[in-house]
């Protein structure tokens, strides 16, 4: 198995680049002036990056350890192994050499802080100050958070409501119309048994005047005749346009409650 094959010199090299960022990241620590916030948290970087390795090598170590219990098994020798427990070692030294470093440099300047009572009072209060800033701050965000929200559910209530409302008005607009249809549905059937029976009863004495003898007839009954058929059809059209009239009532009122439901919805 070549190098670029085996696991192992994969990880090595992972290990390596991070400890070479290690390595940069350490030299600019040592040149950042003690007490400053970059330092701090450079500090920290170094810290939990040497943490990181330190489990890394830790972790090859117990590959090599598993494979030095049958090299031949993984295709290595005793030369390899050992080779390999050198480098791990080489890199644990490494990285054991800067986070003792970081750590002595931070423990400097808690040391320094603890001779300098008023500096520490100083400190302890710019601190306590900050943190009753962030929870006055975090305090009115959650306060304007919940005002918002509220706000919001108030006018989700509005519109729930504006909604009822609506809702029972097309209810009522609707039973109108259905009240409306039913009304001019009776009126239609009505109106259409008056014409029948008008058109019956005319149909009736113009029959009988028909048949009657005109050899009896003198020139009087011909004028009764004509003047009877002549008020019968007067009658007929009357009832014709008092039906009308009652039709075109009921529709214009439907078309009034159709007009008034429609601007409701809009």
């Amino acid at each position: 198995m070549t190098p670029a094959q085996d696991p192992f010199y994969i990880v090595k090299d992972e290990i390596q680049d991070s400890i070479d960022k290690v390595q940069d990241t350490f030299h600019q620590w040592k040149q950042t002036p003690e007490n400053t916030g970059e330092y701090v948290h450079l500090t920290k970087e170094l810290l939990t990056s040497c943490e990181s390795i330190q489990w890394q090598v830790d972790e090859l170590e117990k590959a090599i350890s598993v494979a030095e219990r049958d090299p031949a098994y993984y295709g290595l020798n005793e030369g390899e192994i050992g080779r390999r427990r050198s480098w791990t070692s080489l890199a644990r030294n490494q990285v054991f050499s800067v986070r003792r470093n970081v750590e002595a440099g931070r423990q400097k300047i808690l040391v320094g802080n603890s001779t300098n009572p008023s500096e520490s009072i100083r400190s302890k209060k710019h601190i306590s100050q900050d943190n009753d800033e962030f929870i006055a701050s975090e305090s009115d965000q959650q306060m304007l958070l919940i005002k918002r929200q509220d706000e919001e559910l108030d006018a989700l209530s509005a519109s729930v409501q504006r909604i009822g409302g609506v809702g029972l008005t097309i209810h009522d607009e609707l039973a109108g119309q259905e009240k409306l249809l039913g009304e001019l549905s009776l009126d239609m059937e009505t109106t259409s048994n008056r014409l029948d029976f008008v058109q019956s009863g005319n149909g009736d004495e113009e029959g009988q005047l028909e048949g009657a003898d005109h050899d009896d007839c003198v020139p009087s009954d011909s004028f009764h005749h004509s003047f009877r058929s002549g008020v019968f059809d007067l009658r007929y059209w009357h009832e014709l346009c008092v039906i009308l009239c009652h039709v075109e009532f009921r529709i214009s009122a439907i078309h009034t409650k159709c007009t008034q439901y429609i601007r409701t919805c809009l």
